[in-house]
C-alpha cells in the first residue's frame, strides 16, 4: 500500500472517529431511580427545529422521530439508565429532543389487574425561563418526585381498589401538584444526566374525599346513605360505617388492619 493511500486511510478513520464522537457527545442520560417492583416504559418525541420549515410526513405505522426505553421492575431499588440523543434527522429533516414520557407502573395485589399506572413528563425548551431547574457544576440534574398508593372501594362487595398517585417534590422536599418531571434547557444538557429520583412512601390515602373516616388502625368507610350505596360520601356522618371487601377476600371494617 502507498504512502498517499495510508494517508488517505488514516485521515478518513480519524474524520470517521471525529463524527461518531460527535454524534455520540450530542445525547444525555436518563437516569430513573426506581421503587422496589416498579417498572417505567416511556418514550422520546422528537419535533422539527426552531426555525426549520421541514415537516414529518404523516404515516401510518413506524414512527422514526419517536424512541421508546423501558425498564423492568425488580424486587429492590434500582437505578435505570437510558442514553438519549438530543437531536435526529428524519427524512432530512433536522430534529431536536421535546418530551419525555414515561408511564410508571406497580402491582399492589397478586391478581394480573392488580395494577397502578401513573406518568411522569419532562419538556425540552430552547430557552431558559425562570423557574427552570440549572444543572450544577457536577454535571447531574436531580427531578424529585415521590408515588404512593391511594384506596377507594368499587362494585356491590366495596372490593379495596388502589391507584398509584405520583408527584414532584419542591427543593424542600414537599409534594407539588405536578406530575413528576417538569421543564428543562435542552442547552447545556449534552454528555450530562437527568436523573428522575422516584421515592415511595408506604403511607396510604383515600383516592376520593369524604368517603372514610380515621380510625385506630387505618380508616373506616363511611356507610352512605345505604348499604347499596357505591358512592358512599359521609356528608357528616362519622358514626355510620360499612364493611369492605379485601383483595385477599376477607370483610373488614378497617382499612388496613382489617380490626
Amino acid at each position: 500500500m502507498s504512502r498517499w493511500m495510508r494517508g488517505a486511510l488514516l485521515a478518513v478513520g480519524v474524520a470517521w472517529l471525529a463524527g461518531c464522537a460527535g454524534r455520540a457527545s450530542d445525547s444525555f442520560t436518563l437516569e430513573v431511580d426506581l421503587p422496589a417492583g416498579f417498572d417505567v416504559l416511556g418514550d422520546a418525541s422528537y419535533a422539527p427545529a426552531s426555525g426549520e420549515v421541514c415537516k414529518l410526513p404523516k404515516r401510518n405505522g413506524r414512527r422514526p422521530e419517536l424512541k421508546i426505553f423501558k425498564a423492568a421492575s425488580k424486587p429492590v431499588g434500582n437505578r435505570a439508565s437510558f442514553e438519549v440523543p438530543l437531536t435526529e434527522q428524519v427524512n432530512g429533516c433536522p430534529l431536536v429532543l421535546r418530551r419525555l414520557v414515561f408511564a410508571i407502573n406497580a402491582n399492589w395485589g397478586q391478581r394480573w389487574s392488580d395494577i397502578g399506572r401513573d406518568y411522569a413528563l419532562i419538556y425540552f425548551h430552547d430557552r431558559w425561563e425562570a423557574g427552570m431547574p440549572v444543572m450544577p457544576e457536577n454535571g447531574v440534574q436531580e427531578l424529585p418526585g415521590q408515588c404512593q398508593w391511594l384506596f377507594r372501594t368499587a362494585g356491590p362487595k366495596h372490593a379495596i381498589l388502589k391507584i398509584l398517585w405520583c408527584k414532584s417534590l419542591d427543593a424542600a422536599g414537599k409534594l407539588k401538584r405536578a406530575r413528576p418531571g417538569g421543564h428543562v434547557h435542552r442547552d447545556g444538557l449534552s454528555g450530562k444526566t437527568l436523573r428522575m429520583v422516584l421515592a415511595f412512601t408506604e403511607e396510604e390515602e383515600p383516592a376520593v374525599a369524604d368517603n372514610w373516616v380515621k380510625a385506630a388502625g387505618g380508616w373506616r368507610r363511611c356507610r352512605g346513605e345505604s348499604e347499596e350505596d357505591l358512592f358512599a360520601f359521609c356528608r357528616g356522618n362519622v358514626v355510620d360505617f360499612k364493611r369492605f371487601k379485601m383483595p385477599d377476600g376477607r370483610l373488614c371494617d378497617v382499612y388496613p388492619a382489617c380490626n
